[in-house]
């Protein structure tokens, strides 16, 4: 998804989509790539993590046990 950076309120960012004006996204400028302005144009992408999904499930089930056990 692009982004253009609105503006930069308190170490928060506001993020405009170029496809759909409507949706907005404040972010810590700490995420940021360094250097970054109002106006720039970002690329904002997601991805699952399958394998640390996984592994915060496997520990929280083993926290869940652990508690039962008490």
């Amino acid at each position: 998804m692009k982004v253009m950076i609105d503006r930069i309120e308190e170490r928060i960012a506001v993020l405009i989509s170029l496809d759909d004006e409507t949706l907005r996204v404040n972010v810590p400028v700490l995420l940021l790539p360094d250097g970054s302005r109002e106006g720039d144009i970002l690329t904002i992408t997601c991805e699952r993590d399958v394998e640390a999904t996984r592994a915060a499930h496997e520990r929280m089930a083993g926290q869940v046990d652990r508690l039962k056990r008490q």
